[in-house]
């Protein structure tokens, strides 16, 4: 009999990057762009892989390598494997959509279905799976690609790596924001180095930089809460200048980035800012006003 789990992409309102380092994240699961695993645990043939969807052949080059540190961490090896393995995946890679903790979680989803591990320790594990491709995962897109709900993520640095504080979000109003590609894919673990990097040169501006995002995540969670209103509005839109700035100082804002944001800007955006790590991928905006028809095929609603 077959079965199957999901994992869901995610876009991050405020935190990213300082969420390394012990600060919150407001993060955001994204229902349409998502991982379909699809499996028969009673399956006794060799194991076979197949990728569908609009995205699935990006997966071709990655996916063996983390079913293999998965089969590592549970002792296994690869003849255990049985059956047909389906990946339908509508969700990008390196796009700052959270596409490998998607891939992550969903190996994770499969190894606890077949009883490899407990289902308590996905989160753990999948974190730990996602270290092949940041170095040192935060674990906030693990999160909310398990959890399927909007959060408020902290790390609890002090209990060990993979402990965290994950605390649902309480949205008052549903602001009109939208998500849209900049043209060029960000890597991620390029762009972790170069916020370290930028750390270990100067420390403390790396600190104020922390700072200044952690009241950008705390003044969007405040804007969020309250009443729906002009200076709600105004307030998420702070909050999104704050968390640009944020990028822009860290130097992760390249051509590309910049000049979609200025378009959206010029178009009417109230705010716009890079979500995920940067470098490229999405970005975030903000509308007082519905945008105009001429971009109704670039905007993602949310």
């Amino acid at each position: 009999m077959k079965q199957q789990s999901v994992s869901y992409g995610k876009w991050i309102l405020a935190g990213e990057h300082a969420v390394l380092r012990g600060h919150p994240a407001l993060v955001f699961p994204l229902y349409t762009k998502k991982m379909t695993f699809t499996y028969d645990l009673a399956a006794t043939e060799p194991f076979l892989v197949r990728l569908t969807g609009e995205h699935g052949h990006e997966l071709e080059l990655i996916l063996h390598g983390v079913i293999e540190k998965a089969l590592l961490r549970v002792e296994r090896v690869h003849s255990d494997l049985k059956g047909l393995l389906e990946v339908e995946s509508t969700l990008p890679l390196g796009a700052g959509m959270g596409g490998s903790a998607a891939l992550c979680v969903g190996v994770a989803q499969y190894f606890a279905a077949k009883e490899w591990i407990l289902t308590d320790k996905i989160y753990e594990f999948a974190r730990d799976l996602e270290d092949l491709f940041h170095g040192e995962s935060s674990g906030v897109d693990i999160a909310v690609s398990l959890e399927g709900k909007a959060i408020q993520f902290q790390r609890e640095l002090a209990k060990g790596k993979s402990s965290a504080l994950r605390e649902p979000l309480k949205l008052e109003w549903t602001p009109a924001w939208f998500l849209s590609y900049c043209g060029k894919k960000g890597v991620t673990s390029e762009c972790v180095k170069k916020v370290r990097d930028l750390s270990e040169r100067s420390p403390e501006r790396a600190k104020k930089i922390d700072q200044e995002m952690k009241e950008s995540v705390e003044l969007a969670r405040r804007a969020l809460g309250n009443a729906k209103g002009e200076e709600s509005l105004s307030h998420l839109a702070q909050a999104l200048d704050i968390a640009r700035d944020c990028f822009q100082q860290w130097g992760l804002c390249g051509d590309e980035l910049n000049k979609h944001m200025d378009i959206l800007s010029e178009e009417g955006a109230l705010s716009v800012k890079p979500t995920g790590s940067g470098g490229g991928g999405y970005v975030l905006s903000l509308w007082s006003q519905p945008p105009p028809a001429s971009l109704s095929s670039t905007l993602l609603p949310l």
